[in-house]
Protein backbone atom coordinates (compact mmCIF):
# COMPACT_ATOMS: atom_id res chain seq x y z
CA UNK A 1 0.00 0.00 0.00
CA UNK A 2 0.79 3.74 -0.88
CA UNK A 3 2.18 5.58 2.11
CA UNK A 4 2.08 9.39 2.01
CA UNK A 5 3.07 12.17 4.33
CA UNK A 6 0.89 15.53 4.56
CA UNK A 7 2.68 17.80 6.76
CA UNK A 8 0.49 20.62 8.28
CA UNK A 9 1.72 24.00 9.35
CA UNK A 10 -0.43 26.77 10.71
CA UNK A 11 -2.03 28.79 7.91
CA UNK A 12 -2.43 25.96 5.63
CA UNK A 13 -5.09 25.96 3.58
CA UNK A 14 -7.89 23.86 4.73
CA UNK A 15 -9.59 22.63 1.66
CA UNK A 16 -5.98 21.74 -0.07
CA UNK A 17 -5.19 20.43 3.03
CA UNK A 18 -8.26 18.00 4.03
CA UNK A 19 -9.88 17.14 0.76
CA UNK A 20 -6.07 15.38 -0.36
CA UNK A 21 -6.05 13.56 3.04
CA UNK A 22 -9.74 12.20 2.40
CA UNK A 23 -9.39 11.58 -0.76
CA UNK A 24 -6.16 9.31 -0.59
CA UNK A 25 -7.28 7.64 2.49
CA UNK A 26 -11.16 6.98 0.54
CA UNK A 27 -8.97 5.08 -2.45
CA UNK A 28 -7.33 3.20 0.30
CA UNK A 29 -3.70 4.80 0.58
CA UNK A 30 -2.23 5.17 3.89
CA UNK A 31 -2.11 8.92 5.02
CA UNK A 32 -0.07 10.19 7.69
CA UNK A 33 -0.47 13.77 8.78
CA UNK A 34 2.00 15.29 10.21
CA UNK A 35 1.76 18.76 12.39
CA UNK A 36 5.26 20.89 12.71
CA UNK A 37 5.00 20.89 16.34
CA UNK A 38 3.12 18.80 18.95
CA UNK A 39 -0.84 19.58 19.19
CA UNK A 40 -3.26 20.92 16.73
CA UNK A 41 -2.95 23.37 13.92
CA UNK A 42 -5.22 26.41 12.72
CA UNK A 43 -5.69 26.66 9.29
CA UNK A 44 -5.88 29.85 7.12
CA UNK A 45 -9.66 30.34 7.62
CA UNK A 46 -9.58 29.23 11.52
CA UNK A 47 -10.25 25.37 10.94
CA UNK A 48 -8.39 23.55 13.64
CA UNK A 49 -7.21 20.40 12.00
CA UNK A 50 -5.40 17.62 14.37
CA UNK A 51 -2.51 15.67 12.64
CA UNK A 52 -2.07 12.28 12.88
CA UNK A 53 1.74 12.88 14.26
CA UNK A 54 4.56 15.07 14.54
CA UNK A 55 6.98 15.86 11.86
CA UNK A 56 9.52 14.68 13.97
CA UNK A 57 7.49 11.28 14.76
CA UNK A 58 7.85 10.36 11.77
CA UNK A 59 11.69 11.66 10.93
CA UNK A 60 13.28 8.62 9.39
CA UNK A 61 10.22 6.80 8.09
CA UNK A 62 10.17 6.58 3.61
CA UNK A 63 7.20 7.60 1.93
CA UNK A 64 6.54 7.08 -1.87
CA UNK A 65 4.77 10.66 -1.84
CA UNK A 66 4.88 14.10 0.23
CA UNK A 67 2.14 16.49 -0.68
CA UNK A 68 2.66 19.97 0.29
CA UNK A 69 -1.15 21.89 1.18
CA UNK A 70 -0.85 25.47 0.11
CA UNK A 71 -2.12 28.57 1.85
CA UNK A 72 0.31 31.17 1.91
CA UNK A 73 1.26 31.49 5.78
CA UNK A 74 1.28 27.81 5.59
CA UNK A 75 3.68 27.57 2.94
CA UNK A 76 5.88 30.27 4.47
CA UNK A 77 5.93 28.40 7.63
CA UNK A 78 6.57 24.95 5.59
CA UNK A 79 9.33 26.93 3.21
CA UNK A 80 11.06 28.15 6.97
CA UNK A 81 11.50 24.88 8.65
CA UNK A 82 14.60 23.24 8.18
CA UNK A 83 13.39 19.88 8.63
CA UNK A 84 10.81 20.17 5.59
CA UNK A 85 13.90 21.34 3.50
CA UNK A 86 15.77 18.63 4.47
CA UNK A 87 13.05 15.69 4.18
CA UNK A 88 11.99 16.94 0.75
CA UNK A 89 15.71 17.20 -0.41
CA UNK A 90 15.84 13.88 0.36
CA UNK A 91 12.96 12.82 -0.99
CA UNK A 92 13.95 14.00 -4.19
CA UNK A 93 17.30 12.15 -4.47
CA UNK A 94 15.20 8.92 -3.30
CA UNK A 95 12.79 9.33 -6.30
CA UNK A 96 9.92 10.02 -4.25
CA UNK A 97 7.00 11.75 -5.67
CA UNK A 98 6.28 15.27 -4.21
CA UNK A 99 3.25 17.29 -5.11
CA UNK A 100 3.10 20.79 -3.89
CA UNK A 101 -0.63 22.79 -4.29
CA UNK A 102 -1.40 26.41 -4.39
CA UNK A 103 1.61 28.04 -2.87
CA UNK A 104 3.45 25.43 -1.92
CA UNK A 105 5.94 25.12 -4.80
CA UNK A 106 7.23 28.10 -2.70
CA UNK A 107 8.79 25.47 -0.46
CA UNK A 108 10.22 23.43 -3.38
CA UNK A 109 11.98 26.38 -5.00
CA UNK A 110 13.61 27.43 -1.46
CA UNK A 111 14.40 23.24 -1.18
CA UNK A 112 16.44 24.05 -4.68
CA UNK A 113 14.15 21.47 -6.14
CA UNK A 114 12.61 23.59 -9.26
CA UNK A 115 15.77 25.23 -11.40
CA UNK A 116 14.87 25.05 -14.52
CA UNK A 117 11.26 23.18 -14.25
CA UNK A 118 7.93 23.86 -15.61
CA UNK A 119 5.59 24.60 -12.41
CA UNK A 120 1.96 25.88 -12.14
CA UNK A 121 1.46 27.60 -9.03
CA UNK A 122 -0.81 30.39 -7.61
CA UNK A 123 -0.06 33.51 -9.03
CA UNK A 124 1.33 35.02 -6.20
CA UNK A 125 4.20 32.40 -6.80
CA UNK A 126 5.34 34.16 -9.86
CA UNK A 127 7.95 36.53 -7.74
CA UNK A 128 9.52 33.63 -6.55
CA UNK A 129 9.87 31.53 -10.15
CA UNK A 130 11.00 34.53 -11.25
CA UNK A 131 13.90 34.89 -9.22
CA UNK A 132 14.72 30.97 -9.10
CA UNK A 133 14.93 30.60 -12.92
CA UNK A 134 11.96 28.45 -12.80
CA UNK A 135 10.37 27.44 -16.47
CA UNK A 136 7.03 29.22 -16.68
CA UNK A 137 3.95 28.35 -18.64
CA UNK A 138 0.12 29.22 -19.01
CA UNK A 139 -0.73 25.67 -19.49
CA UNK A 140 -0.51 22.68 -16.79
CA UNK A 141 2.42 21.42 -15.74
CA UNK A 142 3.61 18.38 -13.84
CA UNK A 143 6.33 18.71 -11.58
CA UNK A 144 7.95 14.97 -11.73
CA UNK A 145 10.98 15.23 -8.84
Amino acid sequence: MANVLVPLAEGCEELESVTVIDLLRRAGVAVTTAGLTPGPVKASRGVVLVPDTTLDAVAGENFDMIVLPGGAKGAERLGDDARIIALLQQAAADGCYIAAICAAPAVLAKAGLLRGRRVTSYPGFWTVRRESSIKSSRSLSMVGL
